[in-house]
């Protein structure tokens, strides 16, 4: 029946709505308005010789007067309805503005999100003619968390926060405000130049550990971090060094075999979900780059990842990839890539990726834990939906990493992005 229009940028959504029952009483009610002012002009200028008639233009006039009573009525009442629906619409999507009048809201993020006049007034090319700050709309759902993010001392030293600033991203507050303070240093000490720092043991003391139960990389190889990571951190004894080089089951690839997929057309990649940044590393190794997502959950990922001379990207999978339209020759992910939630949810994440991967390039889906037969079901459907050529696939079972004896379902596939017209 209508149509919704958001207009995100403030933080706020507003919604527009037309429908084509509005349009048919709005006639309605001109035609009632022109038919009385008719009736009238005729009862004020004619002399009616039939007094019947004339009680019976009288009559008709009245019950005009009241359908146009009745018709402004039921407009308003439509109005209301309109304005009480597009209210529910925002609470149900939680676009809402952040209320910068409460007591509790750090001076700084009012700062921060105030519109900010160009000074030359609109802008010719863009048509702007104001500078609106970018805040995640799901801020407001934690806006105390917000506020605590943003209470600091400006130009001094930002409080040891980043924990509460992931916090924040996890539940959508992406991207954050900017913040005007210094963030704390740790001296850079003991760094391997490159390539040599590809495979390197990484110094403890060169990362930041507050807001972590492990202290130490020693700690973290003796924990299971995800499925994608255990022992990840050991770079010299465990098997961290020989993955994408040498399989231990038939759900392994090895990295020369898919590149040699590509037809010497790789040069860029894309990991998802890339734990200590060893895939980026075996390409680097082949004059590769390769751009590593990643999250610090229980871990340093970011600062292990930097400090093998690799390019960590600090980003949650509820972002939309910062990145132009068919730029990547290979995305690479595995089980990280499962956002969880509805399926819907894990769809705009697979289009995302498909925008970002070039005609011809190649999606690497690695070791991708099926929790069940629907779960690998609703991938496979999806996955045909994109029309990727299926370059590898390969379906098997696994025993679980952490020892348990649990057998589980893994699939790891290579497909091409087709060329769309």
């Amino acid at each position: 029946m209508g149509s919704v229009s958001l207009k995100i940028g403030d933080g706020t959504a507003r919604f527009k709505r037309a429908t084509l029952c509005s349009s048919a009483v709005n006639l309605l009610m001109l035609f009632s308005v022109i038919t009385t002012n008719l009736f009238a002009l005729y009862a004020f200028t004619s002399s009616p010789k039939d007094q019947q008639t004339y009680h019976l233009l009288h009559h008709t006039q009245k019950n005009i007067s009241l359908i146009s009573e009745q018709v402004s009525l039921i407009l308003r009442e439509i109005d209301s309805s309109q304005k009480k629906l597009a209210q529910m619409e925002k609470e149900l999507l939680g676009y809402e503005s952040i209320d910068l009048s409460r007591s509790n809201v750090a001076h700084e993020l009012k700062l921060f999100l105030q519109h900010h006049q160009l000074p030359l007034g609109k802008d010719s090319r863009t048509g702007i003619t104001e500078m609106v700050a970018s805040v995640g709309h799901s801020c407001e759902k934690s806006a105390d968390l917000l506020s605590q993010y943003m209470n600091y001392k400006v130009s001094g030293p930002c409080p040891d926060d980043w924990s509460l600033a992931q916090k924040l991203i996890l539940r959508g507050c992406e991207p954050l405000p900017r913040r005007r303070c210094f963030a704390k240093t740790l001296p850079k000490v003991g760094l391997n130049p490159f390539p040599i720092s590809l495979w390197k043991p990484v110094s403890d003391k060169i990362v930041t550990w507050s807001g972590l139960g492990c202290k130490s990389f020693e700690c973290l190889n003796s924990k299971k971090l995800s499925r994608d990571c255990v022992g990840c951190f050991d770079l010299v004894n465990g098997f961290e060094n020989q993955r994408f080089v040498k399989a231990r089951g038939k759900n392994d690839f090895l990295i020369d075999d898919v590149l040699a997929l590509g037809s010497g057309g790789i040069i860029i990649g894309f990991d998802i979900g890339g734990g200590s940044g060893t895939f980026a590393a075996r390409m680097a190794e082949r004059n590769m780059t390769v751009i590593t997502n990643t999250l610090n959950i229980d871990a340093p990922f970011s600062e292990f990842i930097a400090a093998r001379g690799l390019f960590p990207l600090f980003l949650s999978l509820d972002h939309r990839f910062p990145f132009y339209d068919n730029v990547f020759d290979l995305v690479h992910a595995a089980s990280g890539l499962d956002v969880g939630g509805k399926p819907e949810k894990f769809e705009f994440v697979m289009f995302d990726i498909d925008r970002i991967l070039r005609p011809g390039g190649l999606f690497w889906l690695d070791n991708f834990y099926c929790s069940n037969e629907e779960k690998k079901r609703d991938l496979t459907r999806l996955i045909e939906r994109f029309g990727y050529k299926k370059l590898k696939w390969v379906v098997g079972d696994k025993v679980d990493a952490a020892a348990s004896g649990k057998s589980e379902v893994y699939l790891s596939a290579v497909l091409q992005k087709p060329v769309r017209v």
